[in-house]
């Protein structure tokens, strides 16, 4: 595990210990992009507690971001590919599916499809949520331990947590909590399946500001992380890397 302490920011190296010790974190993307601020913990550590903690405090739609490799291995699709494939059968889906320009804040989004894992009764509770995100963190895992594993005896779609494809690149193709929070678990060498959830602010209907997440993180002791000091922190990791080889 390459933690970096000798090198990397206080804060950063905060965050770092915080995730290696499946405790939550604050994620903001950056300023002039989506500017929200997640709720951030590796999928292997999640607990219906903390399930809840993010339904109740953050709001948001908690998904489950993946490393690219695993989820080429995984052979998951990206969202937007299979609408496009499905307008094939049903013209109508043509009107509706992302296009260049679509989003304000990227190029494209992340989504993948949505799942729950077999287990699960309806796929909704808070246990039932809980154990789909740690099985995908497990079969993340499995699949960088060189294990043949088959996604679907062990997952169903439609299901109830939202998958999130990183891209290739991470942060220097993408600056979205998917990337950040992949770049962040491979810092801290731990399985790369993260999950966010965005901060929402209860009075306006609006993404929590970023002022009032920072707040929020003091008063419940979150570290706060932002994408500028993650893509810093991943750009010294990946020259460490280059160095072992």
């Amino acid at each position: 595990m390459d933690s970096g302490a000798q090198k990397y920011s206080e804060n950063i190296q905060r965050a770092i210990t915080a995730l290696q010790n499946g405790e939550m974190i604050l994620l903001f993307d950056m300023d002039g992009r989506e500017a929200e601020t997640d709720f951030t913990i590796a999928a292997n550590a999640v607990t219906p507690a903390d399930v809840r903690w993010m339904r109740k405090d953050a709001g948001g739609l908690i998904c489950v971001a993946l490393d690219s490799e695993a989820s080429e291995e995984l052979g998951l699709p990206f969202m937007a590919d299979i609408v496009r494939e499905a307008n094939q059968c049903s013209t109508a889906l043509s009107k509706i599916v992302e296009k260049g320009g679509d989003l304000k804040y990227d190029s494209r989004s992340s989504f993948s499809i949505w799942v729950n894992h077999r287990d699960t009764r309806t796929g909704i509770p808070d246990n039932d949520r809980a154990l789909t995100i740690n099985k995908l963190g497990e079969i993340v895992d499995r699949t960088f331990n060189g294990e043949e594993v088959h996604f679907g005896s062990e997952f169903r779609t439609p299901g109830h947590v939202a998958t999130l494809r990183a891209a290739k690149g991470l942060v220097h193709e993408r600056m979205g909590q998917t990337e950040l929070s992949i770049a962040l678990a491979k810092i801290a060498g731990i399985t790369p399946a993260m999950v966010v959830c965005e901060m929402l602010d209860d009075q306006n209907g609006r993404a929590l500001a970023k002022n009032d997440a920072k707040q929020y993180g003091e008063a419940h002791n979150l570290v706060f992380v932002e994408g500028e000091e993650v893509v810093e922190a991943y750009d010294m990791w990946l020259t460490s890397q280059s160095r072992k080889t």
